[in-house]
């Protein structure tokens, strides 16, 4: 519960379709593009708020003239910080050039950031180091300008060795062991190869370079360049790239475990991870921002054609749910109603915990992101709080009296606000003892509305590690003295790791999985953990496709509740007087709520990937050597 589950990032493309001059005389300012990046990107800070970085190019300029600009930060606000920096360039232009504030030309030719393709990234700091090296977009510089290739994404690869391995046996010599800088040599690669072959052919042709140039920039077929580069990745992705003249792309992984939604008309192609920051920045219609389709690109050419490509067969479709329960944000139309679904279908088995007892019960939720599980759960008790009403007035026919019928009426679902954050509250000192003093004082509760005889029920988005419900919020919500504490996720129990894109990389952190290695020694079981590691180990040197995810073996001896007893077990102490019951969402729950975004490998172990099963594979191996490393 409110563990700092850590997504990757999330990415935002504009393309101008139109000439600068059209946008400062429409809109008031040539940098229309730059002011809606900066909101695309401020939509998505959920996305990552450890850097942000913005990247634009320049279409048809001169010899000498510069039309790359890319700014990135690691700042506190990173995306501030950008924006900041761009308006501080321009300003100060404006001041000592006054002269061009009406002159397009003369601002593009000049000012820096200013451009027609336009690609924005925000990220988390999972993997590697969060420097500013780190931040997307990344830059493959090149004198050829169909040679640069500026790259952003939202993803994991789970076979960056072998990827890695094919570059070295290109010839290449890559600077840095990362998905992202293996992915984009490998386009380079290809796009390499690609405008070489182009002006081979423009030579015969009788063409000279300088001729050439723009005929490479028709030519190039970005569609046969992402085939040949994506042929072996295995992952889930949303991969964005611009192209020194002025092509741009955005891929998506077959699976469609990555979000990508595109709008496009007359004077603007656009691309994000979330369908509402489109909505909202451009004020368009739900039904005018597409989906992009599994194992597609939608790409735009320099001329500002766009078209979608098949670029790889599309596997059976697993979306990832945790976009639904979590990342994306809670104002997109589908989302929200599934969110109150998932709260909706939480109900009885909450009531179960309560003994039907609404009426001796407080319900809160945490963090905000809950919120609108919250408001599903609480219509659902409504409505059969309602229906228990009807049936009291029918059943006492004429002898009720006006007082009694009032008394009944007037039962309400009792809701209250019971934990706020302290946002200003840093845990800042990293010794263990007094870290944990400051953790369980990140939030303040609500005083006096809870009664001794009271059940108080959270419910959250999901429980990961635990570490927070165990260290703080457990503790802090017995100090108001509730009868029984009932801790209700949204999501169903997290078994294994993540490795598309979620910062869950090992096993021994989830509170499932140390839960279920509790239940075995206490069933004298635990042989089955040896069993399972000679499985996997036997694996290892297995192609991904014959891999099997043994791990399942370590949890199938028990029933959903059996965990959950046993979480509730392993997450309250002595020092906890409520008797505390945590009841997790079912996966069929889950499937009902979200049915177009049914990836939940996190939850049964059933990764769409063949690189899955070696990466769960990988974590159990680690976790049973005792190595502290990432499974991918």
């Amino acid at each position: 519960m409110s563990d700092a589950l850590k997504h990757e990032c999330g990415i935002a493309m504009i393309r101008l379709l139109k000439p600068l001059e059209f946008y400062k005389e429409k809109y008031g300012s040539a940098f229309y593009g730059v002011n809606k990046m900066y909101l695309m990107m401020e939509k998505q800070h959920n996305r990552g708020q450890d850097g942000a970085g913005f990247a634009s190019i320049k279409l048809n300029t001169n010899p000498g003239e510069r039309y790359i600009s890319r700014v990135r930060s690691v700042a506190q606000q990173p995306i501030q910080d950008i924006f900041g920096q761009i308006n501080e360039r321009v300003n100060k232009a404006f001041e000592t050039n006054p002269e061009y504030k009406e002159d397009v030309a003369a601002q593009k030719r000049n000012l820096p950031y200013i451009g027609e393709v336009l690609l924005g990234h925000v990220r988390y700091g999972t993997f590697g180091k969060n420097s500013v090296e780190s931040v997307h977009p990344f830059l493959r510089q090149n004198n050829w300008m169909h040679r640069n290739l500026i790259m952003a994404g939202n993803f994991n690869m789970t076979n960056v060795k072998e990827l890695f391995s094919n570059l070295i046996e290109l010839g290449q010599h890559p600077k840095e062991y990362t998905d992202t800088i293996t992915i984009m040599e490998k386009i380079g690669h290809f796009l390499d190869d690609a405008v070489s072959k182009i002006y081979k052919d423009l030579k015969k042709e009788g063409y000279n370079k300088r001729q050439a140039s723009p005929l490479i920039a028709e030519r190039l077929k970005v569609s046969k360049i992402l085939k040949r580069a994506a042929k072996n990745w295995d992952g889930g992705y949303a991969m964005a790239g611009l192209i020194g003249h002025g092509d741009s792309f955005v891929l998506r992984d077959p699976a469609g475990i990555r979000p990508t939604f595109y709008y496009k008309d007359d004077e603007v192609m656009v691309v994000a991870s979330e369908r509402p920051v489109i909505q909202t920045v451009f004020n368009v219609k739900f039904e005018d921002v597409k989906e992009l389709e599994p194992g597609h690109a939608i790409i735009t050419k320099k001329s500002g054609q766009v078209a979608i490509k098949k670029i790889l067969e599309p596997l059976e479709r697993k979306a990832c749910s945790f976009e639904r329960i979590y990342f994306s944000r809670g104002s997109d139309a589908e989302i929200y109603i599934e969110r109150k679904k998932l709260g909706e279908l939480l109900m009885p088995k909450v009531l179960e915990a309560i003994d039907n007892d609404t009426k001796n019960t407080v319900f809160s939720y945490i963090p905000n992101t809950a919120e609108t599980s919250f408001f599903g759960m609480i219509e659902r008790a409504e409505a059969l709080l309602n229906k228990k009403k009807t049936a009291q007035i029918l059943n006492g026919q004429r002898s009720l009296s006006a007082k009694k019928v009032t008394e009944i009426l007037s039962e309400r679902t009792r809701v209250e606000k019971i934990a706020i954050k302290d946002v200003k509250l840093r845990t800042f000192i990293t010794e263990d003892s007094s870290r944990d003093d400051l953790v369980a004082h990140v939030y303040d509760v609500t005083y006096g509305v809870i009664k001794p005889q009271d059940n108080l029920v959270i419910i959250d988005d999901s429980i990961v590690r635990g570490t927070t419900l165990k260290k703080s919020i457990l503790k802090m919500l017995d100090r108001l003295n509730p009868k029984k504490i009932v801790v209700v996720s949204s999501a169903p129990q997290i078994r294994y790791p993540d490795c598309y894109g979620i910062d869950m990389a090992n096993l021994e952190s989830l509170v499932a999985f140390r839960a279920a290695l509790s239940l075995l020694k206490d069933n004298n079981s635990y042989q089955i953990i040896e069993d399972v590691y000679n499985k996997c180990k036997a694996q290892e040197d297995l192609n991904d496709e014959d891999v099997q995810n043994f791990v399942k073996e370590v949890y199938a001896p028990f029933t959903n509740e059996q965990l959950s007893d046993k979480i509730s077990e392993l997450l309250s102490d002595e020092s906890i007087n409520a008797e505390v019951k945590i009841i997790f969402q079912t996966v069929e729950n889950l499937h009902q709520a979200c049915p177009n975004n049914n990836g939940d490998w996190y939850f049964t172990g059933n990764y769409p990937t063949v690189g899955g099963n070696r990466v769960v594979n990988r974590a159990f191996i680690n976790f049973y050597e005792g190595n502290n490393e990432r499974a991918y």
